[in-house]
């Protein structure tokens, strides 16, 4: 087993699109099962409904994250937003640990903040505000509570409002604002983040007080995909599989 970290997120795993989930379980049983340590930085899946919907992708995805903790990889996730109802019962059945919305990492030596993206962006008011709500033990008991069909049906037509309500906002609004990247740094103390989210990946220089800091932006899984991959002598993004 390799000494190195892997790094994805935004793959938006669905029924829809069975090849892209035969690809990320390739890629579990073969690249990841070479790592140390493997973080899922939120939206896994393009909608998770609660962790007793072990249908079409989410039993196959469950049995594949176990056999490689089994082999004896790491696994993290971190929750996004089409996913934050993963819960404890994930865990248990696939021994992923499971981060909160904030997380701090020791990466060979460099204090390494991590999060989804999505708190990131602030000025998208409306999204922040029905972030709040729905991320409440109150909400998530009510939503959990309903019937199987009934929050598939939900998530259909939460897709299509999300669809419309994008469509009314800049880029600019949907990306991160730049104090909130620069507090959330601060906050922690580090000189790195690694977020994902925006799906606008790239690699940037945050000007602290303190000192020059990095921002990498890791990129979504659509007709290619890809992993960032870190060590104690380098770091680079590889291709997985081919394009789709």
């Amino acid at each position: 087993m390799r000494q190195e970290t892997l790094f994805i997120s935004d793959l938006h795993l669905k029924a829809s699109e069975p090849k892209s989930v035969q690809r990320f379980l390739s890629f579990l049983d073969n690249r990841a099962s070479q790592a140390e340590r493997l973080f899922i930085l939120g939206d896994l899946f393009d909608a998770y409904l609660g962790d007793d919907d072990e249908g079409f992708p989410f039993g196959g995805v469950k049995k594949a994250l176990k056999r490689l903790t089994d082999q004896g990889t790491l696994v993290y996730f971190q929750a996004g937003n089409r996913d934050f109802l993963v819960d404890q019962d994930f865990s248990h059945q696939t021994g992923v640990e499971l981060l909160g919305d904030i997380a701090i990492i020791d990466l060979y030596g460099m204090p390494t903040l991590l999060m989804h993206g999505d708190l990131l962006c602030t000025d998208d008011l409306g999204y922040q505000n029905a972030r709040i709500r729905v991320r409440t033990p109150e909400w998530r008991a009510y939503a959990l509570g309903k019937p199987l069909w009934m929050r598939k049906l939900y998530a259909r037509w939460y897709r299509f409002k999300s669809g419309l309500d994008k469509r009314g906002k800049t880029m600019e609004i949907m990306d991160v604002n730049q104090e909130a990247v620069m507090s959330a740094l601060e906050d922690a103390e580090v000189y790195r983040l690694i977020h994902g989210h925006t799906h606008r990946p790239g690699i940037h220089t945050i000007h602290l007080p303190g000192g020059e800091a990095e921002r990498l932006v890791l990129p979504e899984w659509g007709e290619k995909a890809w992993v960032w991959v870190y060590s104690a002598e380098l770091r680079h993004q590889e291709p997985i599989g081919h394009p789709l």
